[in-house]
């Protein structure tokens, strides 16, 4: 069983909600994940796009299996700029398998005293697309939705890694302006044993495209 992720047009604050794009909501004791970048011989930190948040309440009914905290948020973070048209960014993974410093997966247990982490071009603008909300149903294993839980869609990406599982898949969206190559799918993946115990250190990720 896999958890499928609709997106709609905020009508209401998302602060402290599950909620795609935006910024994220979280606790002191996290940092927002950045990567270093090399420009030229010049080195700064570049903060990592913030996809979503999960409110682990929000998901507990569909885990039958208990994969999944059922309290406290989940984050994801990718450097997913290029993908959603910023082709001039310098922090550019490409297929396969993505080495750590481009992606990061945070989790509060708690979802008290969050705050959110904006970050803003030089103009004072908001660098990050507006926040949706996020509503949750029950889907199959295997299906090419953006989801939680399940299998990758792509047999490559299973045959690949068969003792893991799919803890988020990221489908392109029109809607955003998101392409993965050609037809291609983000995976965020764990192993049950490590997603049993909250090895969030040791999640990978996998872009596949046809």
């Amino acid at each position: 069983m896999s958890i499928k992720l609709s997106f709609h047009k905020a009508d209401s604050d998302l602060t402290g909600q599950s909620k795609w794009w935006g910024f994220p909501d979280m606790p002191d004791n996290l940092d927002y994940p950045e990567i270093t970048v090399n420009d030229d011989g010049d080195q700064y930190e570049d903060p990592l796009t913030f996809i979503c948040q999960i409110r682990c309440e929000d998901i507990a009914p569909f885990d039958k299996e208990n994969l999944l905290p059922h309290e406290g948020m989940l984050y994801f973070f990718a450097a997913m700029d290029y993908y959603l048209g910023d082709i001039d960014t310098l922090a550019y993974p490409g297929m396969g398998d993505w080495e750590t410093p481009y992606y990061k997966v945070l989790y509060s247990p708690t979802c008290e005293n969050l705050h959110t982490h904006k970050i803003l071009y030089d103009d004072g603008t908001p660098a990050c697309r507006p926040a949706e909300a996020i509503s949750f149903e029950k889907t199959e294993p295997c299906d090419d939705d953006t989801k939680l839980l399940g299998f990758p869609y792509f047999d490559e990406i299973r045959e690949l890694f068969p003792e893991h599982i799919s803890l988020l898949q990221i489908d392109e969206n029109d809607d955003w302006n998101l392409r993965f190559i050609d037809c291609g799918m983000l995976c965020f993946l764990m192993t049950p044993d490590d997603l049993k115990n909250r090895r969030w250190s040791q999640v990978k990720c996998y872009l596949h495209s046809f």
